[in-house]
């Protein structure tokens, strides 16, 4: 484990493997990157090393809440810097749910940064922008609102911040409820603006453009829906689908809310199909 400031920001990562291909993982919503260290072991009993990294204002990394673009860009440009850092350039980049969004976008702002994408449990849809925008930003708008930064402090995401980096609550108490608010209403204002798209995070000529291979398991409910999944496929070229990882489920009957205990027994399953994905992927570049 370690820490690097970058853009500003102390941000705590891992680098689980010792040699081969370079892979950035990234969990979903505002998760810690300790999710997904079972997963990456397995990848790296396959010769890659495996980059996990708690972005900005999440885990034990440093909170940093500023009005630019949106959060997901945030990251995105962040885990370029990251990867830099540390060496990694170009990487596999991949992800859940929030984390697949930071790669599709590490992959459209740093194309030279990218090799291809490992995405599950990708993000479309007016249901789940709605849902996720109220989330991750029309949450706590409310709360600043009502109670200023002392109650966003208190919140359970941030104190959990906070208790792992307690200069997380000096950095959120410096800031004035107003501005706070300002800076979540533009990230939920982007966001929402991406509800029309066939998959949060990337337009349909952004994905058209993308030049590289792309693995892709699609998820079975309302957030994470099979059909973002085919859509997501159909216009990257090259790209591959795996859509029986998880219970199949009609487009009419998708779960409201993916499993988190299903998903978690599938791991296996997803390292054996990332990695003969990036095995061929490898033997075709060599």
């Amino acid at each position: 484990m370690a820490e690097a400031t970058i853009r500003g920001v102390t941000l705590h990562y891992e680098v689980i493997g010792n040699s081969g291909p370079w892979i950035a993982l990234t969990p979903g919503s505002r998760r810690a990157g300790d999710e997904l260290v079972p997963l990456s072991q397995m990848l790296a009993r396959r010769g890659y090393r495996v980059l996990l990294h708690d972005r900005r204002n999440c885990g034990r990394s440093e909170v940093g809440i500023e009005a630019s673009g949106s959060e997901h860009e945030i990251w995105a440009d962040d885990l370029r810097a990251l990867t830099a850092h540390v060496g990694a350039l170009p990487v596999y980049a991949g992800g859940c749910s929030a984390g697949a969004r930071l790669a599709l976008l590490l992959a459209l702002r740093h194309p030279d940064a990218v090799r291809g994408l490992l995405l599950w449990r990708v993000t479309g849809g007016q249901h789940a922008a709605a849902k996720l925008a109220h989330q991750y930003y029309g949450a706590y708008i409310e709360l600043a609102q009502r109670g200023g930064m002392a109650a966003v402090c208190a919140s359970e995401h941030f104190a959990a911040g906070i208790a792992t980096r307690p200069s997380n609550r000096d950095r959120l108490m410096a800031m004035t409820p107003d501005d706070f608010i300002a800076v979540m209403e533009t990230w939920r204002r982007n966001f929402l603006a991406a509800s029309e798209l066939p998959i949060v995070g990337a337009t349909e000529a952004q994905l058209r453009g993308l030049a590289i291979p792309a693995c892709i398991i699609a998820g079975n409910d309302k957030v994470h829906t099979p059909v973002t999944a085919r859509r997501a496929a159909a216009l990257i070229a090259g790209s591959e689908l795996h859509d029986d990882v998880v219970e199949k489920r009609a487009d009419d009957d998708l779960l409201e809310e993916w499993d988190q205990q299903d998903w978690k027994a599938k791991e296996g399953r997803i390292a054996d199909i990332f990695g003969a994905f990036l095995g061929r992927v490898e033997q075709a570049a060599a």
